[in-house]
């Protein structure tokens, strides 16, 4: 019984080394080359601690954290889906879904469900922590694309409409990084013209609901 759990538990922890190779279409700061998937589960997971204090609600951290660091996992069967792939999107959930009960099947099946139950969790956003890790998902990589030069907005000609549809729900897990990222990554990349604007108006100061990841 003992042997055969920790066989399985390894047998987990071997196949997510893949999760390193998973591309994502989101530069590192310097520009030379994209972030993979572990990357940035792990740079997230450190911004989730520094940055607690912001957020909206009282969360659990540990919670936050485990969660944050597998909720990507998935993208080892199903692969990056881009937050602006429209078309890719429609077979999103079918992917993942498939994926997930493969990979956390491979754990015994009481984390196996554990872990499910938080991806899901995740996937849902109507937790505190669930929040606070979806706002920190949005904020991490256009942190990087502002850092990077607005290298992947450029590349993917993103407009501000589709980043203001993607991000309609961060600020109910932080409005303090919402707005943060608002003055500090957007309205300068829109005015450097790494960002197409096609807005007619200011950029609104919190919780967008007029236009994904």
């Amino acid at each position: 019984m003992g042997e055969q759990r920790l066989k399985k538990q390894f047998a987990f922890v071997e196949e997510i080394d893949k999760e390193k190779k998973i591309g994502r279409q989101t530069y590192l700061s310097d520009g030379n080359r994209k972030e993979n998937d572990a990357e940035h589960a792990w740079h997230m997971a450190i911004m989730a601690y520094i940055l607690k204090e912001y957020a909206k609600e009282e969360i659990d951290m540990l919670k936050t954290i485990v969660m944050i660091l597998i909720h990507d996992i998935v993208e080892i069967d199903a692969g990056d889906t881009y937050a602006y792939d429209e078309e890719a999107k429609k077979t999103q959930n079918d992917r993942e879904q498939a994926a997930a009960k493969r990979l956390y099947g491979l754990l015994p099946e009481g984390q196996g469900k554990e872990l499910v139950k938080l991806w899901r969790e995740f996937d849902k956003g109507v937790t505190p922590e669930a929040r606070f890790a979806r706002a920190l998902d949005n904020i991490q990589p256009m942190m990087l694309n502002s850092l990077s030069g607005g290298k992947s907005w450029k590349e993917n000609s993103v407009a501000l409409s589709q980043i203001l549809k993607r991000n309609q729900n961060t600020s109910l897990g932080s409005q303090m990084l919402w707005e943060y990222a608002k003055e500090n990554y957007i309205k300068p990349n829109i005015k450097a013209k790494n960002i197409y604007d096609d807005s007619k108006s200011d950029l609104p100061s919190s919780g967008f609901t007029k236009t994904s990841d």
